[in-house]
């Protein structure tokens, strides 16, 4: 099956492709600039690896938490491909790449992913990695500090994980019984393979948790 995953959820814009036999996995760049590097750089993965867009079997999108921006580009872009090939979307999280991404790499118990989400904000959600990537709680926006005083507070052992992690590291890495796994980009990897083994997506939706930061600006302009 030929698979093409799209990251935009975070600060960086990667792709990932499986086609022909072969894996691709690229970071575009780190700097927000999704909307310039998005569509050249999916053709010219393609490109490297021999197929066309319409060689694609399934599209791959990242549905967020993440930056409401870029998340408009990622899922207008999936969207427009899927559609106009006519092929299979399937939806993926930012916080459940970073999971996958931790049970790739062999990493086991219980997790914790935190997706930056700017404002002083995380995206959070909680995991069990074993035999399988079991999420134990529902994804919620927070602040660091309030995780890590949950953590510190109940002493379980406990690993972070996620671009809000690396944001707020000090932090994180205070508390007595937890651990870091760095990872700062969700993983293309897992998401090429959940891409295969998913259910395609019968309506793609942003799990965007708040408002957008120019709404939430005018909300509170409104207010004081």
């Amino acid at each position: 099956m030929n698979v093409l995953a799209i990251e935009t959820a975070t600060s960086a814009c990667a792709i990932g492709l499986r086609a022909s036999e072969r894996e691709l996995i690229r970071v575009l760049d780190d700097e927000r600039r999704h909307t310039e590097v998005l569509a050249p750089g999916i053709a010219a993965a393609l490109d490297e690896l021999g197929v066309t867009a319409r060689d694609l079997d399934r599209v791959v999108i990242d549905v967020g938490p993440g930056l409401f921006t870029g998340l408009r580009v990622g899922v207008a872009t999936a969207i427009g491909l899927a559609e106009g090939l006519g092929r299979e979307i399937v939806s993926v999280t930012s916080l459940e790449l970073f999971a996958h991404g931790a049970a790739l790499a062999q990493q086991r118990g219980t997790f914790v992913v935190a997706v930056d989400g700017r404002r002083g904000e995380v995206f959070v959600q909680n995991f069990v990695l074993d035999d399988d990537v079991v999420a134990t709680s529902e994804p919620v926006v927070t602040t660091a500090r309030k995780v890590v005083i949950e953590w510190a507070t109940n002493a379980r052992p406990v690993t972070f994980t996620g671009d809000g992690v690396a944001r707020y590291l000090s932090d994180f890495a205070a508390v007595p019984t937890a651990r870091v796994f760095d990872q700062r980009v969700p993983s293309l990897a897992a998401a090429l393979d959940l891409g295969v083994t998913r259910e395609a997506s019968s309506r793609v939706t942003p799990l965007y948790l708040r408002e957008a930061d120019a709404v939430a600006n005018f909300t509170t302009r409104e207010r004081s």
